[in-house]
């Protein structure tokens, strides 16, 4: 009843994720390895819930809903959180003004600094929207208000149960890999928007276009080909990318992630070339945007 055979790895990945909460929890002394695993895990799950917000998995509504539930409890936020933040605004203003996760709201320098707040800040703007589309349900459709309502009654669950049974493991297995992940999401779209064009049909968007980040990240790095075709299935990102990419500045396309934050973020503060090219600086001959 998938859509798409490819989701059998989102199933898998779930499957992976849920048993590695079931292990940890089971240990009598942390093991450090698979703590991180499961850090690393909760990223994927930020990934796979944007994915099915997008393209829900199954042909089946009542098997979307328990997935919705499901991502719910391992993303460490209702996941309908993706429609009014992402799919409705971001995908429509795609960081121009009007985006709620705009990568320049308080200033186009981009340093470690900007980097490692911008999480925080994207995250408080954000609660705006919700709390609007919430209303709107309330008028417009009661069922799915009271739908998302249960996604965070179900995390009220999750983390009430969890901290009366064992708070320091509640904290460590539960808690750590929620916040892992909801940073790095958003992380993720800081460096694929800072200093974009937005205004640009085509480079309006940094890809990561690596093997690595791509396998296990279901195809995340390919941002241009998502962003102008919001509801292709993630396992034909590649093919489309390779369609569109002679038509891509060669700047935004990073063959590594890790390198790429190295470079830019570490290397850039001491060698200002190592840093992204501001294409909003040169459209806009701002001396700020000029950082």
């Amino acid at each position: 009843m998938l859509r798409y055979a490819a989701d059998v790895k989102t199933l898998i990945y779930m499957a992976i994720t849920t048993g590695l909460l079931v292990f940890n929890w089971m240990q009598p002394v942390p093991n450090g390895f698979t703590v991180v695993l499961a850090c690393f895990m909760a990223v994927t799950v930020t990934v796979m819930a944007h994915n099915h917000n997008h393209l829900p998995m199954w042909k089946s509504k009542v098997l979307n809903r328990a997935t919705d539930l499901w991502l719910t409890a391992f993303y460490g936020y209702p996941v309908f959180a993706w429609i009014p933040t992402h799919n409705t605004n971001h995908h429509r203003f795609t960081n121009k003004e009007g985006d709620y996760t705009i990568t320049w709201r308080h200033t186009e320098r981009t340093n470690l600094l900007t980097l490692l707040t911008y999480p925080a800040m994207s995250a408080w703007h954000q609660q705006t929207p919700i709390r609007a589309y919430l209303k709107r349900l309330w008028s417009n459709s009661r069922s799915k208000f009271w739908f998302c309502m249960a996604q965070y009654g179900l995390l009220v669950v999750i983390y009430g149960v969890a901290l009366a049974l064992d708070w320091q493991k509640a904290l460590l297995y539960i808690v750590l890999p929620h916040q892992v992940g909801l940073f790095f999401v958003l992380l993720f779209n800081y460096v694929q928007h800072i200093h974009a064009d937005e205004e640009s049909d085509i480079n309006h968007s940094r890809n990561i276009v690596g093997f690595g980040l791509n396998f296990l990240l279901f195809n995340n790095g390919y941002h241009t080909a998502h962003h102008n075709k919001p509801g292709l299935h993630w396992s034909e990102l590649p093919a489309e990318h390779k369609r569109i990419e002679d038509q891509i500045d060669p700047a935004l396309n990073e063959p590594s992630f890790w390198w790429m934050l190295l470079r830019v973020y570490v290397i850039g503060f001491f060698v200002p070339k190592a840093k992204f090219r501001n294409f909003r600086g040169e459209r806009m001959h701002s001396p700020d945007a000029a950082e």
